[in-house]
């Protein structure tokens, strides 16, 4: 690996170094903190999805009211649209959008499941066709790395293959073999270059839910040495406990001296279950999209405002929530709003959504450092599934 380079703010501080502050006595839960180039995150971290350098409905100023620490980005989609040449001239994606805070980019991976039908796999990379235009582009580990320099997020991902659900034991064997050596391209074409962002490169384990294939995956990935590992190709349809199960086989693996990142996963239980089990960082575009199409996560379980039995209720989404949608509105304005097509509850409910994952997951780290965690999961998991309504 690279020598990494001082601090930019902090001298006494390297990027990529990972501080463990408090380890449960209960489970293999950690509060931690992770310093960037462009500041300290501090761990358990949910990360907002701003897949086109914006996440949806949601201004800067809004999300940093809220406690958001980083934000992510995707390569395929900025490298489409507006395209790396505009993002690099602007000094970097951070400075083109306006958000002076730590980054993230996935590399392009996740878009060989979400586009299977318009991409074709070779061992050199994957052949996309644009969603857009059609036009065709071939995404190698090299351009990958190529791209994710251009945009200069402080973290950045190698290209690696999200398998779908099901999948075969022996195209998941495969798929990990093409990840592995594309993860070990991606490092040597990456460190063969200036780094001049300052950015952290992290692996991905692949596996799909074969335990033999994911301990594969984590030992050969790991041998390569990254700052950072991430546990991919989960939440893609898979039953829960076929991904708590590949969590408490794998991420025991995982350097424990090194920041572990759930990829694509975002519901309530699923972060409790997955930090104690190790994990650190999460992101997930559900509860952006979840409040798009009328959906709120509460203390009290999941509120969908659309449904007729809010029509007249004068109560606040959700009591225990200091957000703007639950400080000056009502569950009947809000179901009025959506009924009428618009778009303020959109923001609103997107905003709670986002709010309440951010301070679920203080919540979470107040509790390891407290030392309670079980405890607290126990408390919240009662209360959150006592009144859920779902769709």
């Amino acid at each position: 690996m690279a020598p990494q380079e001082t601090h930019p703010v902090n001298p006494s501080v390297k990027t990529g170094d990972f501080e463990i502050e408090a380890l449960s006595s209960q489970c293999a839960a950690r509060a931690a903190k992770l310093a960037t180039a462009r500041g300290v995150i501090e761990t358990p971290v949910f990360m907002p999805v701003g897949t086109q350098g914006s996440v949806k409905t949601i201004s800067n100023e809004e999300l940093k009211s809220i406690g958001a620490q980083i934000i992510l980005g995707n390569s395929y989609h900025l490298y489409l649209r507006p395209g790396t040449e505009l993002i690099e001239k602007a000094g970097g994606l951070q400075k083109f959008i306006g958000w002076n805070a730590p980054m993230l980019t996935d590399s392009g991976g996740f878009q060989i499941f979400s586009l299977a039908t318009l991409r074709r796999i070779e061992s050199q990379g994957v052949q996309f066709q644009s969603h857009i235009d059609g036009s065709k582009h071939l995404f190698t580990p090299e351009k990958s790395m190529d791209i994710q320099r251009s945009i200069g997020a402080d973290i950045i991902m190698c290209f690696d293959e999200c398998t779908p659900y099901p999948c075969a034991h022996d195209y998941a064997a495969r798929s990990v073999d093409l990840s592995v050596e594309w993860a070990r391209r991606c490092k040597e074409y990456f460190y063969s270059k200036e780094n001049k962002y300052d950015q952290l490169l992290f692996g991905i384990i692949q596996g799909s839910v074969y335990q033999d294939l994911r301990k594969d995956s984590a030992l050969r990935t790991i041998e390569i040495d990254f700052p950072g590992y991430a546990l991919g190709g989960l939440s893609v349809g898979e039953p829960k406990e076929e991904m708590y199960s590949v969590l408490r086989e794998t991420v025991g693996l995982l350097p424990k001296n090194k920041p572990h990142y759930l990829m694509g996963v975002g519901m309530p239980e699923d972060i409790w279950e997955a930090v104690e089990n190790g994990i650190d960082m999460f992101d997930c575009v559900l509860p952006t999209r979840n409040g798009r199409n009328g959906q709120a996560f509460t203390s009290l379980g999941k509120v969908n405002i659309r449904n007729a039995e809010y029509v007249s209720d004068f109560g606040p989404l959700d009591p225990e929530c200091d957000c703007p949608a639950c400080k000056g509105y009502t569950r009947a304005y809000l179901n009025h709003l959506f009924r009428a097509q618009e778009l303020l509850v959109l923001r609103l409910l997107t905003l709670h959504n986002l709010n309440f994952m951010i301070k679920l997951l203080k919540v979470i780290r107040n509790s390891i450092k407290s030392d309670n965690f079980l405890q607290e999961k126990e408390r919240f998991l009662k209360q959150y599934r006592s009144r859920e309504k779902t769709l």
